[in-house]
């Protein structure tokens, strides 16, 4: 059913003039009583204030009439208040300090105040999400925006995080660097992620605990997937081997399909898939994806285990909380506290018990360097004092690649084309009925899993995953600026598609044996890493991701898409023009052109056993060679999980706080002999509170 705007008791003459300037413009049309009109005006104003600078003016006309609908319909929801407290000054001392409120950091903060004598202090270098970060299909335009670390983009003086140049791929963006998006913001990656859940395969973590990490196996990890675990799905819910009901993060279907969506599973039968519960009992497969998403909108982990502990007393959040140090005892190489700016101000915090580092497989290697943990002769070539030589820090860094641009015509009205589906129309769709187009992420409908012949075809752990799309790269030109493309790219090879009804396969590539590494570009934390890629270095990997891109063609060949007259737009990629169509030497060679990262980054930090020199964590998610120091994030997966990984860095979450209970809960004696004693051996210039700038 679709909602006008008449059918919502609105006025079209009164809203369409609402697009063009304030949102305020709505308010009476809406029919708002004057006792709550100027809480909510103000509230709007600064919602709108806050859409616009993220995104930017005039990328899209509906942000007003938006926020309005949002705010009248949903005050409750919308209201500020809402959020975790913003503390305006950290105390001088916590039990435990966590750096970083991603899907890790937001699930270690809530779990350990459940302690209630246990003080935690959080750290953000980020904001709150938005009414805008909320709306699943306008994920791409929190892209490049201020949510985003910008890990790509480079000034001349180098003030913005980037990837190296490499010719083994991303040869289509601009200055043929990749775009690695990261969230800034309270919920870090969750909040500008497309919320696909998927825990990975079973083999994965036997892998792991193969390699010498006990207690990290499928049946180990298994409960703690379950224990954040709220599905909403009631033909999933019932299977209470795999899933459970009731916890933070609320797991659901689609709340919008396109008839494509149901058409893809149809054709993957047709080529004799199963159609499975892809976070079951059996991976391969095609199925629906499933989202962490609560109704209409985002379920980030700030929004799913910070909110519900903004009460509690012993918790405490500090927003725009740039970390850019662990303090470190030199004599007993005990992490003491953190240094961070804020407001413009350099501070230090101190911890009694634990640091634990939760900034991502970017944020905590560089953490780690700049604290003098890390490879010896690396640290020492910028001037940093080496408190723990450990040459894995900032190595074994893992991405899920993926091939771009695989783009299918169809002949009916049925794709989701951004310029004729998000309107005013849908936007009060939104607000009112928590439904349609704007609840679709963007048009990701269905997931295939499946094994190329480099795979063991008789087990269930294939190396391939397909994002099964009702749009494409050319349905919103967002996308080529959240991919990073060059505009001589994109207009030859979309310009006769773009706003056009496609639909897209983006083959994924399970388990690289790529690997990349990042390094210091300076010992001002103020100055980003520098990141290598490395996709493709491994000739296995072009290889398995070649066979997908055409087990992704193959699927037009099936009736389910024939009948919507699907074609694929073969136009041949600039730079591979000297090679046959479809020949394995063309698609390697657009593989190279335009590579998607599927901002998966992990590995940098290791976990791994005491005689792997490039192991920085054991089991128990602790920085070898220092005390009172761990890890619990994407960083320390020994290799990366076959899906997409958010689910698994939840999981870590909940595992890595139980093991701080574990042994915090266990027995008074270990905090007395751990509780620091601070001395004039640490690391911290308690006489320089200037910030360093960063060259301009």
């Amino acid at each position: 059913m679709v909602v006008g705007i008449a059918a919502a008791g609105f006025s079209a003459v009164k809203i369409i003039p609402a697009i063009g300037g304030a949102a305020l413009k709505v308010i009476p049309a809406i029919g708002l009583a004057s006792a709550g009109a100027g809480k909510l005006a103000a509230t709007v104003t600064t919602g709108v204030k806050a859409a616009t600078a993220i995104i930017g003016v005039g990328k899209l006309a509906i942000i007003p009439v938006l926020i309005a609908a949002l705010a009248y319909y949903h005050y409750d929801v919308f209201d500020p208040e809402n959020r975790p407290f913003n503390i305006k000054e950290v105390e001088h001392e916590y039990d435990f300090i966590v750096v970083g409120s991603g899907a890790g950091g937001s699930v270690v903060a809530s779990r350990l105040s459940e302690i209630g004598n246990w003080k935690v202090l959080l750290l953000e270098a980020g904001g709150h999400e938005t009414e805008i970060s909320d709306v699943p299909i306008l994920s791409l335009y929190l892209h490049k925006s201020k949510l985003d670390w910008k890990y790509r983009y480079l000034t001349l003086c180098n003030s913005f995080r980037r990837t190296q140049p490499q010719k083994t791929a991303c040869q289509a963006m601009v200055d043929k660097r990749c775009c690695w998006t990261r969230g800034k913001v309270l919920g870090g990656s969750t909040v500008l992620n497309t919320m696909l859940y998927i825990r990975g395969n079973r083999r994965d973590f036997d892998l792991w605990e193969a390699l010498g990490n006990d207690g990290w196996g499928y049946e180990d990890i298994l409960p703690y997937f379950k224990k954040s675990e709220d599905q909403r799905n009631p033909y999933l819910a019932k299977n209470t081997r795999y899933h459970s009901t009731g916890g933070y993060l609320t797991i659901q279907d689609a709340p919008y399909l396109t008839p494509i969506g149901p058409a893809f599973l149809q054709a993957a039968e047709e080529q004799g898939y199963d159609i499975v519960d892809i976070n079951g009992e059996q991976q391969t497969g095609f199925a629906f994806f499933q989202f962490h998403q609560r109704r209409a909108s985002r379920c980030s982990a700030a929004k799913a285990f910070l909110r519900p502990a903004r009460l509690r007393k012993n918790l405490h959040v500090a927003l725009f909380a740039h970390v850019t140090r662990v303090i470190m005892d030199e004599t007993t190489k005990r992490a003491l506290g953190v240094e961070f700016i804020r407001n413009g101000r350099k501070q230090v915090v101190y911890a009694k018990r634990e640091v634990i580092l939760a900034a991502g497989a970017i944020g905590t290697p560089h953490l780690l360097m700049l604290s003098g943990i890390g490879p010896k002769q690396h640290l020492e070539q910028h001037g940093i004092k080496v408190i723990h030589d450990s040459p894995g820090v900032g190595r074994n860094l893992q991405d899920h690649p993926a091939a771009g641009g695989l783009v299918f015509q169809i002949d009916h009205p049925v794709g989701l084309v951004m310029n004729r589906l998000v309107n005013i129309n849908s936007a009060v769709r939104y607000a009112v009925t928590e439904d349609g187009p704007l609840t679709s992420n963007i048009g990701i409908e269905a997931v295939g899993f499946i094994s190329t012949k480099y795979a063991n075809q008789s087990d269930d752990w294939p190396d391939i995953e397909f994002h099964l799309t009702s749009a494409s790269t050319t349905s919103d030109e967002q996308a080529k600026i959240a991919h990073g493309l060059t505009d001589e790219f994109y207009e030859y090879m979309f310009a006769d598609v773009k706003n056009k009804d496609v639909f897209g396969v983006f083959p994924m590539l399970l388990r690289p044996k790529s690997r990349g590494f990042m390094k210091l570009q300076s010992k001002n934390p103020l100055r980003y890493p520098l990141l290598y890629h490395n996709y493709f270095t491994h000739p296995d990997d072009i290889a398995v991701l070649r066979e997908g891109v055409k087990s992704a063609i193959s699927l037009i060949e099936t009736q389910a898409l024939k009948k919507f007259g699907a074609r694929f737009h073969d136009r041949k990629v600039p730079n591979c023009r000297h090679l046959e169509m479809y020949t394995d030497e063309y698609w390697d060679c657009s593989i190279r052109q335009y590579t998607m990262s599927i901002y998966h980054y992990s590995g940098t930090a290791k976990m791994g056993t005491a005689d792997d020199p490039f192991a920085v964590v054991d089991n128990q998610l602790r920085v070898y060679g220092v005390q009172g120091l761990r890890v619990i994030d994407a960083s320390i997966m020994p290799t990366i999980t076959n899906g997409n990984i958010v689910a698994p860095v939840i999981m870590i979450g909940e595992k890595g706080a139980d093991m701080i209970k574990s042994l915090w809960l266990q027995s008074t004696d270990h905090f007395e002999d751990y509780r620091f004693k601070r001395n004039d051996n640490t690391t911290i210039d308690s006489n320089n509170q200037n910030v360093d700038k960063v060259p301009s």
